[in-house]
């Protein structure tokens, strides 16, 4: 558990998202379909805690989807809990569909979250206000390090 305080947001990450990430305007989980940093800001303003979680492992596409029905089954015992604002925010672009639909309405509604990045979170500040380890990964030989969020309250 982190105090929502910890979570940063920055304009820079929505342009990291556009120029640099195969997801940007083709899946509704990333910019421009996301909250822009600004209206994220002010939504995580509107909490007082989250849970930040961190996880290794190579994320082929049927981890990926088990790691999104995890960040829901999270989001919805908080809810359940009585935290009736808990909302989760993935790692990396949503995987249900193979391919993004962007002009209909998603498919997964109850398993598509957005990303903390798509939503303009600076995920290493955010690790670094929490205490968490978070580096660049230089190689395709080193184990990436994974991070979720769950707004709660």
């Amino acid at each position: 558990m982190i105090p929502a305080k910890n979570v940063v947001t920055a304009e820079w990450v929505w342009l990291k998202c556009q120029f640099g990430c195969d997801g940007f305007n083709r899946r509704l989980s990333c910019p421009p379909f996301t909250p822009t940093p600004e209206r994220m800001r002010r939504m995580v303003g509107e909490y007082r805690r989250a849970l930040i979680y961190c996880y290794h492992r190579p994320l082929d596409l049927k981890t990926r989807r088990r790691m999104g029905r995890l960040l829901v089954a999270i989001e919805r015992a908080a809810f359940l809990d009585g935290c009736h604002k808990a909302f989760g925010l993935g790692a990396g672009p949503c995987r249900f569909c193979a391919k993004c639909d962007t002009g209909r309405l998603c498919r997964f509604p109850e398993l598509m979250r957005p990303s903390m990045e798509s939503c303009g979170i600076d995920v290493y500040a955010t690790c670094r206000n929490s205490g968490i380890e978070l580096h660049v990964v230089r190689s395709r030989t080193e184990r990436p390090k994974y991070v979720s969020l769950v707004l709660l309250d």
